[in-house]
């Protein structure tokens, strides 16, 4: 699957893609094995400076795994136009002295069929279609995980996901995933939790389908891609439908910009605030550096809304080829929030507080 040309400019000037530095291990008779990875270690601190409860909190720097991963890429060329394919991928907290295994994630296990002619099917654990074609060009600092805007999220993705996208039709790519949410083997009766907090019991709603689906277009510098997602509050969204339009253009080899919306249905149950995001961004590349800067205008609604202006920066230098260092920048712009100090029968005085400092974090990578 083609990635966006935004992403791809980052990656580049990172040193290359996990598939590019992927290390061949087999490949005879249509049939192939790759291993890949990276290491990835850094400082991050910064952040929210108060917890949901009001509660001052340390956001001090601290030595962490940067998402350290090593995955298997496998394929096998079943006709001239039908390859079957699989893909493992672990993750593990570079940063520990661990003793159970390592491994902490198990982020990509899905297998598939791919063909040029009808297009690619594939089952498993896998990264969200929406992801993959929609929100992607915003998909380029490397803490997105850390829940920044347009992307960070699994959106309904990630175990029990069947999905099918089309091949490329005149540069059209049209995309639709299923992810189930089963109950199988849960009482039907009793309470829906046990007193340690694990579910026990059936809900209300039972078994849930989270559909996403949408299309995406690109020709030359131009990528756009328009998309859904059920946001189901099994998934931990608010039971509501998500959508996004989003895209990007190459100005030139160095420079490429990137605009997008995404918002999101009110939830009257009480699952959680609608939301519209205006996203604004760029990215530009010199030699072996790399340089990103975005700034989103997120309105929230509900009575607890919150109407802020965040923002995000990061440079990146490519070492050689295998070996990259960088710094990211991100403040949410939190609204203020009250805080209570003192003690006794009643609060002292009432002061007001920002809610989060700016993020940051800095480190290397080795990619394999």
């Amino acid at each position: 699957m083609k990635k966006t040309l935004l992403a791809t400019a980052v990656i580049g000037a990172l040193g290359a893609s996990a598939a590019a530095q992927a290390a061949t291990v087999y490949d005879q008779d249509g049939t192939r094995l790759d291993v890949y990875g990276r290491i990835a270690m850094g400082i991050e601190g910064g952040g929210p400076e108060f917890n949901s409860d009001n509660e001052a909190i340390d956001n001090g720097p601290e030595f962490v795994d940067v998402f350290s991963r090593l995955g298997l890429r496998m394929s096998q060329e079943v006709t001239s136009d039908l390859t079957a394919f699989g893909r493992l991928e672990w993750r593990f907290d570079g940063d520990e002295n661990t003793t159970d295994g390592g491994f902490n994630e198990l982020r990509q296990s899905y297998l598939g069929l791919q063909s040029k002619q009808y297009g690619t099917f594939q089952a498993g654990n896998f990264d969200s279609f929406y992801s993959q074609f929609v929100s992607l060009p915003f998909d380029v600092y490397i803490f997105a995980d850390s829940d920044l805007e347009f992307a960070g999220h699994s959106k309904q993705s990630r175990g029990d996901s069947i999905g099918y996208y089309t091949p490329d039709l005149q540069g059209f790519t049209a995309f639709l995933q299923l992810k189930y949410y089963s109950e199988r083997g849960l009482k039907e009766t009793g309470p829906r939790l046990n007193t340690d907090g694990n579910v026990v019991g059936t809900s209300e709603e039972g078994s849930v389908i989270a559909p996403q689906g949408g299309v995406r277009y690109q020709q030359g510098p131009f990528t756009v891609g328009l998309g859904f997602v059920e946001d189901v509050v099994r998934g931990g969204g608010n039971g509501e439908m998500l959508g996004g339009l989003i895209g990007s253009y190459d100005v030139n080899d160095q420079f490429s910009v990137r605009l997008g919306y995404e918002g999101r249905e009110h939830s009257d149950e009480g699952f959680g605030n609608g939301y519209d995001k205006v996203g604004l961004g760029g990215t530009y590349t010199t030699g072996p550096w790399a340089f990103t800067a975005d700034i989103y205008d997120v309105s929230e609604d509900g009575a607890d809304g919150d109407d802020r202006t965040a923002w995000a920066l990061g440079s990146y230098y490519r070492v050689s080829s295998n070996f990259d260092v960088f710094l990211e920048l991100n403040q949410r712009d939190q609204q203020s929030i009250d805080v209570t100090i003192g003690g006794g029968d009643g609060p002292v005085s009432v002061e007001r507080a920002d809610g989060d400092d700016i993020y940051y974090l800095t480190g290397a990578r080795y990619h394999f």
